[in-house]
């Protein structure tokens, strides 16, 4: 793909693929054409030769989440969710590692996409945040999972119901990364450690991911069909529209529980 297009593709000598969202003036956000893109992407990397996948984005943003436009008017986007399931699957089975380097904010289904890689590298800068609440949503990308999988229930229900975000050191602290990089960009490490998986052992690595996958995400099918619902009927809220709303004005919403 080309650097104009949102979402990057390129792979290297040593078989490692390279997805990088370039949507920089939505700090990354997920469109519909992002969404079938990785999807897109992803699968042929299960047969291509891709010993090693590395998720990123910009400086300013690894993704904000899915672009508000597409939960407003899911008929007009054919339905942005049943993408973003897709790739959570696709991730959690994937044959190859995969690595998430993130810079900047991981928000929403941001989040969820960097939590579903194997292997998260993140800086002191990089934040993750479950925002859906501040707009009258709920998690969705499977985080309901994601997050307590690795940092436990209490602490994905802080993130979920407070909306905080959850920089660099506290992240690595809770076990959300892998890495704390302080002296070279998540992007930098992140090729350092995809290369070490792509010169590794395939099936090796394959059926280490499945087996700890197995036991920690052995549900994420059920999950994401319990988000699918709860978010459905909350796309369709009074609240929703109105968190919508006061986020483009740019001020605080009134929710009514309508």
């Amino acid at each position: 793909m080309t650097e104009q297009a949102p979402l990057v593709v390129t792979t290297d000598d040593s078989g490692i693929t390279t997805l990088r969202f370039n949507r920089p003036e939505t700090l990354n956000a997920l469109s519909k054409e992002v969404a079938v893109g990785l999807l897109e992407a992803l699968r042929a990397a299960q047969t291509d030769g891709t010993r090693a996948i590395v998720l990123t984005g910009g400086d300013r943003a690894f993704s904000s989440g899915a672009d508000l436009q597409a939960k407003r008017d899911p008929g007009a986007t054919g339905g942005i969710l049943t993408e973003i399931n897709q790739i959570m699957v696709i991730l959690r089975d994937s044959a190859v590692p995969t690595v998430a380097a993130v810079s900047g904010a991981a928000a929403g289904v941001g989040c969820s996409l960097a939590l579903a890689c194997d292997y998260v590298i993140m800086d002191e800068k990089s934040f993750l945040m479950l925002a859906f609440t501040k707009i009258g949503l709920m998690p969705d990308g499977g985080a309901s999972a994601l997050v307590a999988a690795s940092a436990g229930r209490h602490r994905a229900m802080r993130m979920a119901l407070t909306a905080e975000r959850v920089y660099g050191e506290r992240a690595y602290e809770w076990g959300l990364a892998s890495e704390l990089v302080t002296d070279q960009t998540p992007q930098e490490r992140a090729a350092e450690v995809a290369a070490s998986f792509a010169a590794g052992p395939p099936l090796s690595l394959a059926a280490t991911r499945r087996a700890v996958n197995a036991e920690t995400l052995g549900t994420l099918q059920e999950v994401l069909d319990r988000e699918t619902v709860g978010q459905g009927l909350l796309l369709v809220s009074e609240d929703f529209a109105e968190g919508g709303a006061a986020f483009r004005e740019k001020r605080a919403a009134v929710f009514t529980g309508r």
